[in-house]
């Protein structure tokens, strides 16, 4: 049974609320002040309702503490007189949502049903973390959703083509899926296409018998065999040649092969995982790649979000890479300040999640002090970071248009934030979401 504490002084909301969610099969606490509420939350909730005003203080700061302490309890904040200020404050600090009183028990019901299957994700991405070295670090929606989709797809047992652009993580989601299908305690063995020439893909794929070719000194496993029974990472598939193309349909279809120069047929039992970051469906079209060969590998389709699709992990994945830094280097840790992650926000990365990292890198190694600003970030980045360049991407005009759009609003209805997001058509905790990601800081206005 599912555990909430709310935490208001408002003896109205606290017992309105414990009847209806006690009806709907909750187990439900309730506390006054601050102080009670601190004395519950000794013991974990999988939810806490949370007020931000209070006569002994700022529930804002129970967030921070219960964030701290039970990183696994999901927080929803609650206010009658909720700020932008408040709502981005409370989002950093980690509540799941912001809630305007008086409270929709319809909105409500809702909020808690998703808060429970972003529970249950949440858990499966820390079981996924424990079967590979370096996790997906991200709670956005595009994160969130691709994890789903990892779950699903990864205990199918299925092929899985991963497609995304270069640096996203391709190979971290078929580590991932990996682990999460039967084949997990089985070899997992990445093959990097690109990286090997035409005429030595076939030995390196298949492997060769003594003789083959000069050379071949002695005969040797390829990686079919050596992922027998567990997962085959065919990565940048897409530059694989006709006749090795042709050669890993067999395979596919088959289950078995002779290796380079040999005529004993070898069964494997493999999963295989392709990826690439070329339009398949559209190399198929124009005869760069083999279509049935496509269908093969095309089982499960899964896109990996690029980083400016997901810029509401920023913060999480600059603080993991400069932890990682810092351990890796044995230097100090450093802290980047929120002016310096605005400007990140605002550049493209075109190099996705590599990028970041070797910017971070950079940036944690060559920082004379203990915080990073905005002028260092802007001297790291490889070009001037000018919104007004000609070949902005569109995903940064779009970014544009929208604050141009809530910038007209908010003036319109003088910083209300109801009657803003009213004139916008967006639910009011949509909007502190979006103005969040966005960039907004606590110069917005407030109702």
């Amino acid at each position: 049974m599912t555990s909430i504490l709310i935490v208001d002084d408002e003896a109205n909301i606290r017992a309105s609320l414990q009847r209806a969610l006690g009806r709907e099969g909750y187990h439900v606490d309730v506390a006054s002040t601050l102080a009670e509420g601190r004395a519950y939350t000794r013991e974990a909730y999988d939810v806490v309702l949370l007020d931000v005003r209070f006569p002994d203080g700022s529930g804002i700061d129970l967030l921070a503490e219960i964030r701290e302490q039970s990183p696994d309890t999901i927080v929803v904040m609650m206010s009658g007189h909720a700020t932008v200020d408040v709502a981005v404050q409370a989002t950093r600090l980690g509540a799941y949502d912001f809630l305007e009183k008086p409270i929709s028990l319809e909105r409500l019901l809702v909020l808690l049903r998703n808060a429970s299957s972003a529970r249950t994700l949440r858990a499966e991405n820390e079981r996924l973390q424990r079967a590979w070295a370096v996790p997906i670090i991200g709670e956005s929606e595009a994160v969130r959703a691709l994890l789903q989709e990892i779950r699903v797809a990864g205990a199918s047992g299925a092929r899985v083509l991963i497609q995304g652009e270069n640096g996203t993580g391709k190979e971290l989601v078929a580590r991932a899926l990996h682990a999460a299908g039967p084949r997990r305690d089985r070899p997992f063995v990445a093959v990097n296409c690109a990286a090997i020439p035409e005429e030595l893909i076939e030995s390196e794929l298949f492997g060769h018998e003594r003789g083959a070719f000069t050379g071949a000194t002695q005969s040797r496993k390829g990686r079919f065999e050596e992922a027998h029974g567990g997962t085959l990472f065919l990565d940048e598939v897409g530059d694989l040649s006709q006749r090795a193309q042709t050669k890993l349909l067999r395979v596919l279809q088959e289950g078995e092969f002779p290796r380079v120069g040999g005529q004993r047929v070898i069964r494997v039992d493999v999963r295989v995982i392709a990826a690439t970051n070329r339009d398949l469906a559209e190399e198929t079209r124009r005869g760069g790649f083999r279509e049935d060969l496509y269908f093969r590998l095309a089982v499960i389709p899964v896109t990996v979000p690029p980083l400016r699709e997901r810029l509401e992990d920023l913060p999480l994945l600059v603080d993991h890479f400069a932890r990682q830094v810092a351990a890796e280097t044995g230097g100090r840790r450093r802290h980047v300040g929120a002016a310096a992650l605005d400007v990140m926000r605002g550049y493209a990365f075109p190099g996705n999640i590599r990028e970041l990292r070797n910017l971070v890198e950079r940036l944690v190694i060559m920082a004379p002090g203990p915080t990073i600003g905005p002028d260092q970030v802007r001297a790291a980045l490889p070009r001037p970071n000018d919104l007004a360049a000609p070949s902005r991407r569109l995903s940064d005009s779009v970014r544009d248009f929208e604050r141009a759009q809530i910038d007209a609003a908010l003036a319109a209805e003088g910083g209300n934030m109801t009657r803003t997001a009213e004139r916008l058509g967006l639910e009011r905790s949509h909007l502190y979401k979006k103005m969040r990601r966005l960039g907004y800081g606590t110069d917005a206005g407030d109702d």
